[in-house]
């Protein structure tokens, strides 16, 4: 069961992920908004996630495979992102480093943010 609680979170986040695709489209040595966002958002969703599931387990534990593990697996995209840091590399390095940097803290903040406010609200 837990098989397919993974498949279809991962279906859901395959969808949103390629939705993002289409409200952001990628280019070619254009800062690429798409992983960008998915990756915020995603990170943004496992601090929410985290703590309702598994630090307070106010939401059922069968969500974690739906929701932390497939659909949160499949909505980041943590290989597109490192190979957009490559491709970026090899074109405009400049921008390389400032995507490198900025997912870095902006992921790193949303999981940390969203955590820290329903830990507090909540």
């Amino acid at each position: 069961m837990m098989w397919l609680a993974v498949a279809l979170g991962g279906s859901v986040g395959a969808m949103a992920r390629y939705a993002l695709s289409l409200i952001f489209i990628p280019s070619l040595g254009k800062f690429p908004w798409a992983t960008f966002w998915a990756n915020v958002i995603g990170c943004a969703l496992m601090g929410i996630f985290y703590y309702y599931i598994v630090e307070k387990a106010i939401w059922p534990a069968h969500l974690k495979p739906l929701l932390m593990v497939g659909f949160l697996g499949a909505l980041t995209t943590f290989s597109s992102y490192a190979m957009e840091v490559l491709v970026l590399w090899q074109t405009a390095q400049s921008l390389a480093i400032v995507y490198l940097i900025s997912s870095w803290l902006a992921n790193l903040s949303a999981v940390g943010l969203s955590y820290w406010l329903v830990k507090s609200f909540f």
